[in-house]
C-alpha cells in the first residue's frame, strides 16, 4: 500500500514551491516590464484583446451536494449569497444529488467525471478520498494550497491527513464529528450505582452494564445495559476503544490483536445477553423512530455530538450526561472523527472559480459563516479557531467532545478504504451471531484487503 505520508512531507514541498514561486514572480514582473515597452511601441495591449475572456466574465460553477433537509436553503442564504456578493463574476448553481445505496457517495458523480462532464464542486465524504484519489477521479489541489498559504495548521491534524493522499491535497475539509459515551444516570441510580461516576474502563463497563440488564415477565428485555454495536459501536469504534492499530508502518492491519480481542469482546455481548433477544429489543426501538438512547431504556451506547442537536425534538425526562468512552485496561481514552469535505472532481471546467468556492466555504470565513447560523446545534467545525470564536466549549457536553478533537483518530487513507469498511462490518455480523471466531475472521478480511490493493497495483 502506498501510504500518505501526511503534514510534515506535504510542508518541505511547500517550502520548496515558495522559492520556485519567487523566482516565477519575479522573471514574470521582468517580462511585464518588457510586454508594456513593446506593447507602448506597437500600439496593441493584449489585456485589451477580444479574444481573451475578461477578468469580469460571469463564470457559472455547478455544486454538486448529496445532502436534504434545509441544507440547500440555509446553505445558499448564509454561505453562497455571501460568496456571490464577494465575487459577482462567480454565479454557483446548487444541485441535489443523492448518495447511492447505503453509501456517502454517488454513482452519479463518478459517472459525470468518467464521462468528461463533472461538476465543478461537490460535497464529499473525506472518508472517500484515498480511494477516488487514487482511481483519479479527483483534481490535485496541492498548487492552489500552496499559492494561497492555506496551512494544514488551520485544521486538526486528524481532518487534514484525510484530505491528503500520497503526499498531495485533494480535498478541504469541512464540517466534522467524533464519538463519545452518552449514558442515563436514572437508570445507574434505579441499579445502585453512583451516577457521577460513569466507566471509564471496558471492565467497569461491563460490570455497570451488566447491573443495569432488565427482563419483563415475556423474559425480553424491558432495559438494555449496553450493546456494543448499537449506534456508534461499530468494530472500527470497539478497535480502537480496545487499544487496536488499523494501520501501522503504512500497512492494514485489521486483524491487530487487540482488533481481535475487541470483536471477541462484542460477540460475547451476543452470547452472554442472547443475540436474538438483543435484536428483538433493537428492532423495537427501531419502530419508534427515536435514537435508543432518549427512550430512556438503554443505559450506556457510543454515540456522536449530532445527537445532543436531538434533545429539543425528545426532551428527556431522565437524567444523562456524556463522557469518553471507555478503554480497554491500560489504554488511553479515544475518539474518532468523520466528516466532509469539498472537492474539486477531476475535469472540472471551471478550476480556478471552483477553487476560488472552495477556498471562502471551507476556510475560516465560510465556515464561520456556517457555523454561526441559528440552526447550528450542536455542530463542531473542522477549524479550532471558529470552535473557540463561537465559545462551543462553553457548552459542557459539547465540550467532551471538542476535548478530544487534537487526538482523534481517522480511517486509514487508502485506497481500498470502502473495501476495508464493508468488510469490518461484514465479519461484524458474523461474529456477533456465531458464525465465526474473531481471529479467523479478522485473518480473512487482511487477506481481502492485501488483495484488493494487490489488484490496484497490476
Amino acid at each position: 500500500m502506498k501510504r500518505n505520508t501526511g503534514p510534515k512531507a506535504w510542508r518541505s514541498r511547500k517550502g520548496i514551491s515558495i522559492i520556485l514561486g519567487f523566482t516565477l514572480v519575479l522573471t514574470l514582473v521582468l517580462a511585464g516590464c518588457s510586454s508594456k515597452n513593446a506593447v507602448s511601441e506597437s500600439g496593441t495591449d493584449d489585456e485589451t484583446d477580444p479574444a481573451k475572456p475578461s477578468s469580469a466574465e460571469k463564470v457559472t460553477i455547478d455544486f454538486w451536494f448529496p445532502w436534504g433537509g434545509d441544507y440547500q436553503k440555509d446553505f445558499k442564504k448564509y454561505v453562497v449569497d455571501e460568496f456571490e456578493k464577494k465575487h459577482p463574476n462567480i454565479k454557483v448553481k446548487m444541485t441535489f444529488v443523492e448518495s447511492s445505496g447505503q453509501t456517502q457517495s454517488s454513482d452519479k458523480l463518478l459517472t459525470a467525471i468518467a464521462g468528461g462532464n463533472p461538476p465543478d464542486v461537490a460535497l464529499f465524504d473525506r472518508f472517500l478520498i484515498g480511494s477516488w484519489a487514487s482511481k483519479g477521479s479527483l483534481t490535485d489541489l496541492t498548487e492552489f494550497v500552496e499559492r494561497d498559504g492555506i496551512s494544514p495548521d488551520d485544521y486538526y491534524k486528524s481532518v487534514w491527513a484525510e484530505s491528503v493522499y500520497e503526499d498531495k491535497v485533494y480535498a478541504l475539509p469541512w464540517g466534522t464529528d467524533n464519538r463519545a459515551m452518552y449514558y442515563n444516570k436514572t437508570l445507574m441510580k434505579k441499579a445502585g450505582l453512583d451516577p457521577n461516576t460513569p466507566p471509564k474502563t471496558m471492565a467497569e463497563l461491563d460490570k455497570m452494564a451488566e447491573a443495569t440488564f432488565v427482563k419483563g415477565k415475556n423474559g425480553k428485555y424491558d432495559e438494555i445495559g449496553f450493546i456494543p454495536w448499537m449506534n456508534q459501536g461499530f468494530l472500527y469504534t470497539q478497535g480502537w476503544n480496545w487499544g487496536g492499530e488499523w494501520e501501522k508502518d503504512g500497512e492494514l492491519t485489521p486483524n491487530h490483536p487487540q482488533i481481535v480481542k475487541a470483536l471477541d469482546w462484542m460477540a460475547g455481548y451476543a452470547k452472554k445477553y442472547n443475540i436474538e433477544n438483543l435484536t428483538s429489543f433493537s428492532t423495537a426501538i427501531g419502530q419508534t423512530g427515536m435514537n435508543p438512547f432518549w427512550t430512556g431504556k438503554v443505559a450506556f451506547v457510543f454515540d456522536g455530538n449530532w445527537v445532543l442537536n436531538d434533545l429539543n425534538k425528545y426532551k428527556p425526562e431522565f437524567e444523562w450526561g456524556v463522557a469518553p468512552m471507555p478503554a480497554a485496561e491500560g489504554y488511553p481514552n479515544v475518539t474518532w472523527a468523520g466528516g466532509w469535505s469539498y472537492v474539486v472532481p477531476k475535469g472540472a471546467k471551471h478550476s480556478e472559480e471552483a477553487w476560488e468556492f472552495l477556498k471562502f466555504v471551507a476556510h475560516k470565513e465560510g465556515t464561520l459563516l456556517w457555523n454561526k447560523r441559528p440552526t447550528a446545534g450542536n455542530d463542531i467545525s473542522v477549524m479550532p479557531s471558529v470552535n473557540e470564536e463561537l465559545k462551543l466549549s462553553e457548552n459542557p457536553n459539547l465540550k467532551i467532545f471538542l476535548d478530544m478533537m487534537p487526538t482523534a483518530f481517522t480511517r486509514p487513507v487508502t485506497p481500498v478504504g470502502s473495501f476495508l469498511w464493508n468488510e469490518t462490518m461484514r465479519v461484524q455480523d458474523l461474529a456477533i451471531n456465531g458464525k465465526g471466531e474473531a481471529q479467523q475472521l479478522l485473518d480473512e478480511v487482511k487477506k481481502n484487503v492485501d488483495a484488493e490493493l494487490a489488484k490496484l497495483k497490476k
